[in-house]
């Protein structure tokens, strides 16, 4: 592996996993990763091209990368690719899930580190189909560039009750004690990405593994007050490093006020028991590394009853569309949410090559269509609107959200 020596690598596997682990888990750093998909069961009922990750039932691991950017179904929202590791962390959120069914009002959960949404859209599945709409997920990113491509894939994914923005961590101890469970998938050296992410290797080093666990730190600290008393924090990292996972969640424990919650790891296919969580290995499991620990929090917590407004959300909920003159514009995002208009405006189904010019932003028109509003879908599922003016639509589909390849 290019800009790692052999012997640092293996001994970073080995204070990980043990020695004897270490020489597969090496190994199998050298195989191409694996590609896994996860799809949206609101919108998909099957997706029958793969094996099924063992701790999501909607996810499934491809015998091969396909190119997602040419299927119209990716636009629509109908699945997501994710890690199939990574898939883990919403397998202990849902375990945990009962423990909120008596609340008496909506659960409350945030995802702090949320871009690019992968673990944000697996939550929310969870979360609507254990309670209905009687929940409100924030998905918080701070750096701007990436909450924007969040914001996107929080849309396309379709669910109303997500709430994104684009907060540095410290802005929700203003909200203190307003959520249930606190997601942090923190920022980490990246080592569990060698594989597939070249850069990560480029940019490991000692003293980058030191900066990140400080830094993993101060996200915690700084998040913390917005967690109630009896709350839990799902904390996750794609590292092997013990200072930046069993250390700090221990830290956390002992520092901030909680207690690490019981789980047997171990009973997941592949996952290796470490003090505090689950350590996800290539070569162990056919993902790439992550780890998650479960805390829940006994510290004293102040009360905050409303107040997501403060955070200035880029994203609140779904937008209908908005008022030009006596005209109402409708959202691509309504198109795209999991309860789409379609008793209200026509629908046209477009074939595959249609469907992805619609997507290119090309200019497309269908013979023997009314006039105005017109939702375009592809096997049923909407990509979005139209505006048919007579001999030619208006494509609304959004300019950011565009392929950018060559058709």
């Amino acid at each position: 592996m290019e800009g790692i020596e052999d012997r640092v690598l293996m001994d970073i596997l080995s204070r990980a996993v043990g020695p004897e682990r270490a020489p597969i888990a090496f190994d199998a750093l050298s195989q191409a990763p694996s590609t896994s998909v996860r799809y949206n069961p609101f919108k998909l009922s099957s997706y029958q091209k793969g094996s099924v990750v063992p701790w999501n039932k909607y996810g499934v691991i491809l015998a091969e990368r396909p190119r997602f950017v040419m299927d119209p179904l990716f636009h629509a929202g109908c699945y997501y690719v994710q890690d199939s590791s990574a898939m883990v962390v919403g397998h202990i959120f849902r375990e945990h899930l009962d423990d909120f069914a008596s609340l008496g009002r909506p659960v409350r959960v945030l995802d702090l580190c949320a871009a690019p949404g992968g673990k944000t859209t697996d939550l929310a599945v969870s979360l609507r189909e254990r309670f209905g709409d009687g929940f409100q997920l924030v998905a918080n990113e701070v750096m701007r560039n990436r909450a924007s491509v969040l914001a996107d894939n929080v849309a396309i994914w379709g669910d109303p009750n997500v709430i994104v923005t684009s907060c540095d961590p410290k802005a929700f101890s203003k909200l203190e004690g307003f959520f249930d469970v606190v997601v942090v998938d923190a920022p980490c050296s990246g080592e569990g990405m060698f594989r597939k992410d070249p850069k990560a290797v480029e940019d490991w080093s000692p003293e980058a593994v030191d900066l990140c666990a400080a830094r993993q730190k101060r996200i915690l600290a700084d998040a913390w007050p917005s967690l109630r008393q009896n709350g839990l924090l799902i904390y996750s990292t794609c590292t092997f490093e013990e200072a930046e996972n069993d250390s700090n969640v221990e830290w956390t424990a002992s520092e901030l006020g909680a207690e690490v919650a019981d789980y047997e790891y171990s009973s997941l296919s592949g996952v290796i028991q470490a003090r505090t969580g689950g350590l996800l290995v290539p070569g162990f499991v056919q993902g790439e590394g992550q780890f998650v620990s479960i805390l829940r929090k006994t510290a004293p917590a102040g009360s905050t009853k409303n107040g997501i407004e403060v955070l200035r959300p880029i994203r609140n909920g779904l937008e209908k569309g908005v008022t030009k003159g006596r005209d109402f514009i409708p959202s691509a995002d309504w198109a795209l949410s999991i309860d789409p208009p379609l008793d209200k405006y026509p629908a046209v189904e477009l074939d595959r090559d249609t469907a992805l010019r619609f997507l290119h932003r090309d200019g497309i028109f269908v013979e023997g269509q009314p006039e105005g509003f017109l939702i375009v879908c592809f096997e049923g599922h909407p990509l979005g609107f139209v505006k048919n003016i007579g001999k030619r639509w208006n494509n609304l589909h959004p300019q950011n959200r565009r392929i950018r390849i060559d058709l």
